[in-house]
């Protein structure tokens, strides 16, 4: 195995890390500017308020999303293990 064999597997194992990540986290960071916003709006200035909102969300959306991302990550390992059988 070569550099620019692993160089090229750990790149798609970042990609496939970034694009499972991206909804949980788009959908911490919406909740925690609408949270942000109301509390500019209302005074309130409380720091633990944005936790159980965004808590409530990412566990939603990876309810969601779960199969998806269960679907992918099966996908990379089952490319990977017949890929290290065809060099090995």
């Amino acid at each position: 195995m070569n550099e620019q064999l692993l160089i090229d597997i750990f790149s798609q194992a970042l990609v496939l890390v970034l694009k499972l990540s991206a909804p949980l986290l788009l959908v911490s960071l919406a909740i925690g500017l609408i949270i942000s916003l109301f509390q500019t709006l209302t005074s309130i200035q409380e720091s633990t308020l944005t936790f159980v909102p965004k808590l409530i969300g990412v566990f939603i959306v990876l309810m969601l999303a779960g199969a998806w991302i269960l679907k992918n990550l099966e996908e990379f390992t089952r490319e990977l293990f017949n890929f290290s059988y065809y060099v090995g």
